[in-house]
This record gives C-alpha cells, sequence and structure tokens, in this order.
C-alpha cells in the first residue's frame, strides 16, 4: 500500500450518468472492482450507472470516447494486467493509461482510473476490494471520477 486514501465526503450527484468500463480478462478481480465502483456510485445516489465489459485493458480508452459519446458524465475504469515474462505487459500498461489521459482530456470529463498493474495476482487481490484487501480500487477509482465531476460542476 502506498499509503493512506484522503478522506473525501460523498455529495449526491442524482442527475449524473456513469459508464463503469471493465476488461473482461480476470473477472473474479474485476468484478470485485465493479462491486466497490457501484457501491461508491450507489452512496452518491448517481442516477444511471451502466457496466460495460471489452475484451481487455488495452480497449478501455476507447470504450470510455463511445460512453462520453454517447452521453455519459463520466467513466471509472476497471481492470488488471498481470506482469508476464514478455514486455507486452509494459506496452499495455502504458497504452491503457496514456489512453485513458487523452479521452478525458479530449472530452473534459472525468476517468476514475481503476486498472491494476500488478506483478502477481495477490497484489491485485490485495487491491481488489474484497474481503480482507487492503484496498478497494473499484470504489477509489469511482470517488475520483465523482469528485471530478463535483470540480467540474462548481466552474
Amino acid at each position: 500500500m502506498a499509503g493512506d486514501a484522503p478522506s473525501i465526503g460523498i455529495t449526491p450527484l442524482p442527475q449524473a450518468k456513469v459508464a463503469i468500463i471493465s476488461s473482461s480478462w480476470h473477472l473474479d478481480i474485476c468484478n470485485d472492482l465493479i462491486a466497490g465502483a457501484q457501491r461508491a456510485l450507489g452512496q452518491a445516489q448517481v442516477g444511471t450507472v451502466e457496466v460495460q465489459y471489452v475484451p481487455g485493458s488495452f480497449e478501455i480508452p476507447l470504450a470510455a470516447q463511445y460512453a462520453f459519446d454517447k452521453g455519459f458524465d463520466a467513466v471509472v475504469a476497471v481492470g488488471l494486467v498481470l506482469k508476464g515474462e514478455t514486455p507486452h505487459f509494459d506496452y499495455v500498461c502504458q497504452g491503457v493509461t496514456q489512453g485513458v489521459i487523452d479521452v478525458s482530456l479530449k472530452y473534459g470529463k472525468p476517468i476514475g482510473y481503476g486498472v491494476l498493474m500488478c506483478n502477481d495476482l495477490d497484489q491485485a487481490i490485495a487491491r481488489s476490494g474484497v474481503a480482507g484487501s487492503k484496498e478497494d480500487k473499484g470504489y477509489d477509482s469511482a470517488i475520483a471520477a465523482l469528485e471530478l465531476l463535483h470540480l467540474r460542476n462548481k466552474n
């Protein structure tokens, strides 16, 4: 764990439309991340929440662009990329990260980033929000997206 997560209050956003976009790889972990995101969005009383699956994490940025084109206010991106024996891990991690940044900036809309990039499955489980885990990155990424929606609405 890199540090303690900040304590952020949740303000209702009943008019918001949020898409949760998940990789289809490692669905056991991804479903836990989705559950955490749904819990946060539920606490914020988000009006519309839609879960969408893509083949892998690399496809998340384009799916986020599609969601924004369809009128979603924010996206919560979740997935898991496990380090293997080849440089593929590095390219996927770099591509999905830069892609998410590019889409968020292009549309001026928040993307909560909950794509785990881990050396092994134990690290992923520890961050997945499952009972006994140290962190809940699905929840945290949804909170980040919600906070940016609030910031956008203030300006």
